[in-house]
């Protein structure tokens, strides 16, 4: 039987729909319809040196860039998306839209010298809990389209913290002050990286993480998340 017939099988039984919307897919799209996916609130903050996402560091850490792909809108369709990515087990969301942010940063004069990718890590017994790191689902889709590696093993998250959510601007700073540190510092000596997350609200765990990656010798950082609030 032709691998079609086997798809088209399995799609009658399983039917594939977007996860936005809930209409059922045609054969050349993923995760989203193309009516969706037009109607995604792109930021393209990524054109743009001094953009609200960049504005959020200035004066806290020392980036070479800073942006977002998505707004994020309580009750709009990028939070549900990431609700399904964080809680769903909807790691096909986060690789998808990673690789729509990819094109988008390999597109920007101001992402092409990356070197290397790095995903704001979980702590180990969250990730087990979890199944799984959302910013690095988010990080491999980014890898993919840009050519770049991927490396989940080099910055570590040594301290396990309660949540961010519901703290204010100084509690989330305080809450993850110091928690990060670097494995194999060597192998991003000279490189410039991107580090990776999935929503930018306060950017006090992208500073903490981007402060300690700056502390290796001649490494540059840059910082894009799939999503950007306003508080």
């Amino acid at each position: 039987m032709p691998i079609q017939w086997i798809s088209d099988l399995l799609n009658l039984f399983f039917p594939r729909v977007c996860q936005v919307c809930g209409c059922q897919l045609n054969r050349q799209e993923e995760v989203l319809c193309l009516m969706c996916r037009s109607k995604l609130p792109r930021t393209g903050f990524s054109q743009h040196e001094d953009n609200p996402v960049a504005e959020v560091f200035w004066g806290r850490t020392h980036l070479r860039s800073a942006t977002s792909f998505l707004f994020f809108n309580k009750g709009g369709s990028v939070q549900h998306l990431i609700h399904l990515l964080k809680y769903k087990n909807k790691k096909d969301t986060g690789v998808y839209l990673g690789e729509l942010f990819g094109f988008e940063l390999k597109d920007s004069p101001l992402f092409r010298d990356i070197d290397v990718i790095i995903p704001v890590p979980l702590h180990p017994k969250k990730e087990q809990l979890r199944g799984y790191n959302q910013s690095y689902c988010i990080a491999s889709g980014i890898g993919t389209s840009m050519e770049k590696p991927v490396e989940k093993d080099i910055l570590i998250r040594a301290v396990h913290t309660t949540s961010q959510t519901k703290k204010s601007r100084y509690e989330r700073w305080k809450n993850v002050k110091g928690i990060f540190t670097v494995q194999r510092p060597e192998a991003i000596r000279n490189k410039h990286i991107l580090l990776i997350d999935d929503v930018l609200t306060t950017g006090a765990t992208l500073e903490a993480s981007a402060s300690v990656l700056l502390d290796i010798d001649e490494v540059k950082v840059s910082v894009a998340t799939l999503a950007y609030t306003q508080e």
